[in-house]
């Protein structure tokens, strides 16, 4: 099988969340409303539980189905660009991992879920080394958001715009990866600041707070717009400009539910 179209192909490396806010249906929603064929190798299922404060519920999915998938993937496309996000566990990294060592894709973006929800303390933080070790050194862009971004650094706190950019150097330094460091709303201040650093250049991505709180799925589909515009060609720095303004208008137009959070919805600059 080949590839006869023009139209840049992206794969998600990510969970199934199952209202649609976040993780793999994201990013699908994302790379069909920036113009990216995407395709998708699922590593868990995830559902909120109503019952017990919105937490997670989390099934793997086995190692062979996800080799599996990664397999056809891999081998029907010429990626144009990776994203992975919730990986979930150790096995499902070193499985990962051992499908990107051996195929090398272009332009890979790591959205570095660390402590996974719905795990043990212990278990999430064997997940959180494995990822650190076997997946960020290959990571071409990394877009960690304000917790990961501690983790990541080995910083103690992230107060302000300043501190945002030095972990964003940090990150970068320990990766090599570009980096864009997700402050949003936790930082302090009216707008919504993100800071990207790739070595050469650092720059403040910044535009006005939608509201105080987080809204579900801007992370997952950050990374995802990233993805995107990589598949598309564009520069690690034009990606997370582009990416930014995608965000802002999916927070913009975000879906209400009965939920007890907001949801970003994808939409195109033509929208």
């Amino acid at each position: 099988m080949t590839t006869t179209s023009q139209t840049p192909v992206a794969m998600t490396i990510a969970g199934s969340e199952a209202t649609g806010g976040a993780g793999a249906l994201a990013d699908i929603k994302t790379f069909q409303a920036l113009g990216v064929y995407g395709c998708l190798s699922l590593t868990c299922i995830v559902s909120f539980d109503p019952k017990n404060d919105w937490g997670h519920r989390v099934l793997p999915i086995d190692q062979q189905t996800l080799a599996d998938q990664l397999e056809v993937n891999t081998t029907a496309y010429d990626l144009d660009a990776v994203k992975i996000g919730m990986l979930g566990s150790p096995d499902t990294i070193e499985t990962v991992s051992a499908t990107l060592r051996q195929q090398s894709p272009k332009n890979i973006v790591l959205d570095p879920v660390l402590i996974c929800k719905g795990q043990e303390p212990g278990a999430a933080l064997d997940t959180d080394k494995a990822l650190t070790s076997k997946i960020l050194p290959l990571a071409d862009f990394v877009t960690p958001n304000h917790f990961e971004s501690l983790s990541l650094s080995g910083m103690d706190q992230i107060d302000d715009v300043a501190d945002l950019e030095e972990a964003a150097r940090r990150i970068h330094e320990r990766s090599g990866a570009a980096v864009l460091a997700k402050g949003g709303v936790r930082i302090e201040g009216p707008d919504a600041v993100d800071v990207f650093h790739d070595g050469e250049t650092t720059e403040i991505l910044s535009s006005p707070k939608i509201g105080e709180v987080a809204v579900a799925g801007a992370g997952c589909s950050l990374a995802a717009a990233v993805t995107a515009e990589l598949a598309k060609g564009a520069t690690p720095l034009q990606a997370a400009r582009n990416a930014k303004a995608f965000v802002t208008r999916g927070i913009e137009a975000r879906i209400s539910s009965h939920a007890p959070f907001d949801t970003l919805k994808q939409v195109n600059e033509a929208s």
